[in-house]
């Protein structure tokens, strides 16, 4: 709490924003004063899964243009005991896919809220998607002329 302010931190990678991130955004913002947002770098995204696709920099930039942030930072790291001390946060908010991995800021007097983020849009699915329409047309494309023609020797 900061002057008498409930202060709420989320964070993520938030890759291709979709409406899921809006919906945790705009779920952490009613909880509380301040939301501050941190943005996960590339470095930290790539040490425990792919490698984002939009860059972190356009990434901070599209968060920073929302309307639901008041502050928004770069995350270097998972472990967020050293920001509640730094950043003074009340309330935590993380999809529900990380379940029980942030219980131990409880410890330090946070509310710990995992957002459940339901059926629908996530940014693996996404990337899933569009990889797999991207296959389609390159069969489509492979495939376009009988394998006797040989249309690049006329």
């Amino acid at each position: 709490m900061i002057a008498g302010k409930t202060v709420v931190y989320t964070s993520g990678t938030f890759d291709m924003l979709h409406a899921n991130h809006i919906k945790m955004l705009e779920y952490a913002r009613a909880l509380g004063d301040i939301l501050i947002v941190g943005v996960n770098t590339d470095e930290l995204v790539e040490s425990y899964k792919s490698q984002p696709i939009i860059p972190f920099e356009e990434r901070i930039a599209l968060m920073k243009a929302l309307k639901y942030p008041d502050i928004v930072i770069p995350q270097h790291s998972l472990d967020h005991a050293d920001k509640v001390k730094k950043l003074n946060f009340d309330v935590f908010v993380v999809g529900d896919d990380w379940a029980g991995k942030y219980d131990y800021l409880k410890e330090q007097g946070v509310t710990v809220v995992y957002f459940p983020y339901g059926k629908g849009i996530s940014s693996s699915n996404l990337k899933q998607r569009i990889y797999d329409r991207y296959e389609k047309l390159q069969q489509k494309a492979d495939n376009h002329f009988s394998n006797d023609i040989d249309v690049r020797n006329k």
